[in-house]
């Protein structure tokens, strides 16, 4: 379909209607090609009209030329329960010179579940009327997937919020920069934040959200605070929340997780950069064996284009805690830390660790491990991060040995000396972004920090090292993920060493120039006990080339726990009474860390 201009009257409207639906399921996308090329060629927009409602919800719009060339538009639609239809507006001013077209309109995953038979299995929810069977994640998240509303019955209000009256029990922290704005419709930027919110979507209902305009500045935070839960076991308790991530300049949204009330917490869980014009729903497992309370914290980024959109908040298997009325404070150390002024009484030996807030004793070989195995996660306190992106100039417990041994008065020798350091695209001078990435890996802005070996310092030959704290004890799937950037004419070398008392082994290398590109490398560690991994960085010829790396990934790392529960049919009992899946015999992977899955005698 396309439109064609016939006369020059003022504000002419052409409008295409689709039939009218009765309704759609909760994963429903709506998708067209579309055209909009010529000098004034205008505006045009989807609406979408729901029975009941005056006020139409603009679901899309193209604003200008956008080039001779087809583009496609994918919206999402989501549960929609009440008929509606959508119609497509173009408005002209006069001046109409172009073409406008639409083509090829498809609608994806737009049904409703399909009635099941039976539904059996404990993470599963069979629904009352439709008789769907779904994940019994899905019950209690403040969306209607059943068809029927069955999911949604009975839930307590307490344990969810969809922002339609206020902010229920959650309250803005009174220690941020800024606060969340509760708003219906689009934010006040064009090309940033949501349209509509994602309980009813359309412009009726209510959400929370970032505004990035000024006065605003890059990094100012706005922090959530939930109400306080009681302790749950592992993976008992589900937190469930939409998030929408739209605009050029968007920069973090992060989830938090604390047990005392005046610290910042743990990181849970984050995401970085535009994720495009929809809503995301994110599950988190939380577990905790204190009462804990999550902090929903979102960051402007360097410019208005960067709104953050929040909407449907639940919990799930959690429960309000009734105790007293705030978490436990704990006075801080000069470094800001959290931690006692000494510990706690403990019967601890000295091969014991001693959990700060406790006193509880712990073998010094689940001392970081990458499992907190203290309530308060001080046994992982002073290790190195599981993930680090360097952001807030964070070396996430990284340090540099050949520095630390330096005298105090050799300050002058040590800014000449070829070591590592954090930068960023934003302070590089101009001809060296040759050389140097002009923007890191995790925001993709030049705002985003990295780790890099400056060789505009040392000599040819030298080499930079950079260490974890001594890793106690990994799993048998544990690798290092990480990016790097080496590019330059003289670029010298990165390895990755593996360091334990007696030996020194290298693990992975590369040399000389990758590219203008962060390229991602693997290596895997698998069973180790006490040892540092070591970055090593050796300088070319001359000072054009750095070696940068970013976003360090310890994953799948800590050891195997072995649980109480007999192991399932799909499982194989390992020698030393762990579970694995049966799939993992003979792979040449020390699954068990025993070695009895790879026994010759399987």
């Amino acid at each position: 379909m396309f439109i064609l201009k016939s006369s020059n009257i003022v504000s002419q409207i052409a409008r295409l209607q689709s039939p009218k639906f009765r309704q759609t399921g909760s994963n429903c996308t709506l998708s067209f090609w579309y055209y909009n090329y010529g000098q004034s060629v205008g505006a045009a927009e989807l609406r979408l009209l729901e029975d009941g409602l005056t006020q139409p919800t603009v679901l899309w719009r193209t604003y200008y030329s956008e080039g001779n060339q087809w583009l496609k538009a994918v919206i999402q639609l989501g549960r929609l329960p009440h008929p509606f239809q959508f119609s497509l507006d173009k408005i002209s001013l006069g001046v109409y010179d172009g073409i406008s077209a639409i083509d090829d309109i498809s609608f994806e995953n737009c049904a409703l579940p399909p009635a099941a038979l039976s539904c059996e299995g404990p993470n599963r929810f069979w629904c009352r009327d439709t008789k769907a069977c779904i994940d019994s994640l899905l019950v209690c998240d403040l969306v209607d997937d059943c068809g029927d509303g069955s999911d949604e019955d009975s839930c307590d209000p307490d344990l969810q919020c969809d922002f339609e009256n206020g902010l229920c029990n959650w309250e803005q922290d009174v220690q941020d920069d800024f606060d969340w704005i509760r708003i219906q419709g689009p934010t006040p930027t064009v090309n940033t934040g949501p349209l509509k919110d994602h309980t009813t979507g359309t412009a009726r209902g209510h959400y929370l959200y970032l505004e990035s305009s000024g006065p605003r500045q890059f990094q100012d935070k706005a922090v959530l605070l939930s109400p306080l839960f009681s302790p749950c076991g592992y993976g008992t308790c589900a937190f469930r929340f939409h998030y929408h991530m739209f605009g050029k300049e968007v920069y973090k949204l992060s989830v938090f997780q604390r047990t005392v009330s005046n610290a910042k917490g743990w990181l849970v869980w984050y995401k970085f950069g535009n994720q495009e014009n929809r809503w995301i729903r994110q599950t988190l497992f939380i577990s905790s064996s204190k009462p804990f309370q999550i902090l929903v914290k979102g960051i402007v980024g360097d410019g208005f284009t960067g709104d953050i959109g929040l909407d449907d908040v639940s919990f799930l298997g959690c429960t309000l805690y009734n105790g007293k009325s705030d978490l436990p404070t704990i006075s801080t150390t000069t470094s800001g830390t959290s931690v006692p002024a000494t510990l706690p009484m403990n019967n601890c030996t000295e091969k014991e660790f001693v959990c700060r807030a406790s006193g509880h004793c712990i073998q010094m070989i689940q001392k970081c491990d990458f499992r907190p195995d203290c309530s308060d996660k001080s046994d992982e306190s002073a290790c190195v991060m599981e993930v680090c992106d360097f952001e807030d100039k964070d070396l996430c417990g990284w340090h540099q040995p050949a520095l630390e041994q330096m005298p105090g008065n050799y300050s002058i020798l040590i800014t000449k000396t070829f070591k590592w350091q954090l930068g960023r695209g934003a302070n590089l001078y101009p001809e060296e972004e040759q050389h140097c990435p002009l923007t890191d890996h995790t925001t993709c802005t030049e705002e985003g920090w990295y780790l890099f070996a400056d060789s505009s310092n040392g000599e040819f030959g030298d080499t930079a090292d950079i260490a974890t704290p001594v890793i106690s004890l990994t799993g048998p799937r544990c690798k290092i993920i990480f990016w790097n950037h080496m590019n330059g004419s003289t670029i010298g070398s990165l390895e990755v060493l593996y360091k334990s008392s007696t030996k020194t082994s290298k693990l992975w290398s590369q040399t000389g120039s990758q590219g203008p590109q962060w390229n991602r490398a693997e290596v895997f560690l698998g069973i180790r006990s006490n040892f540092q991994i070591i970055f090593r960085a050796k300088r070319g010829v001359s000072y054009m080339g750095d070696v940068t790396v970013d976003d360090i990934t310890f994953e799948d790392c800590s050891p195997l726990l072995i649980s109480d529960k007999p192991c399932t049919s799909e499982e194989f009992m390992c020698a030393n009474k762990y579970c694995i899946p049966e799939n993992n015999l003979c792979d040449f992977v020390n699954d068990c860390e025993d070695n009895s899955d790879e026994s010759p005698s399987i």
